[in-house]
């Protein structure tokens, strides 16, 4: 009820879409596939805490390390082109170790 009040206060209709109709939301389908394969698909969760941490670890993958098509190959968050004169490549383990982040290093 709290959540109706506030769409009314900003002039937003609510919309309803069709159950099983991927077609209507194609961004949150999108998200969630994405969350389900890369992420999901390769745990075995093993209780509620676990299920909660999971996604916010992949979350904080996805926007600071995973690279997006749209933006030309970069993260949303950018970080810098390291050249070799920068270090040796290291791996950083992320989400619990299913994606790695990798940087230079200076020796």
């Amino acid at each position: 009820m709290e959540f109706r009040c506030r769409v009314e206060a900003l002039g937003l209709e609510e919309l309803r879409i069709s159950p099983c109709s991927p077609w209507q939301s194609p961004y949150v389908e999108r998200l969630i596939g994405s969350v389900r394969r890369e992420c999901l698909d390769h745990v075995i969760v093993l209780n509620q805490a676990y299920l909660h941490r999971l996604p916010k670890a992949y979350f904080a993958y996805y926007h600071r390390s995973r690279t997006h098509l749209g933006l030309d190959k970069d993260a949303p968050e950018p970080r810098p082109v390291q050249g070799p004169e920068e270090g040796k490549i290291v791996a950083f383990p992320q989400v619990g170790g299913l994606h790695n982040r990798y940087e230079r290093l200076a020796a």
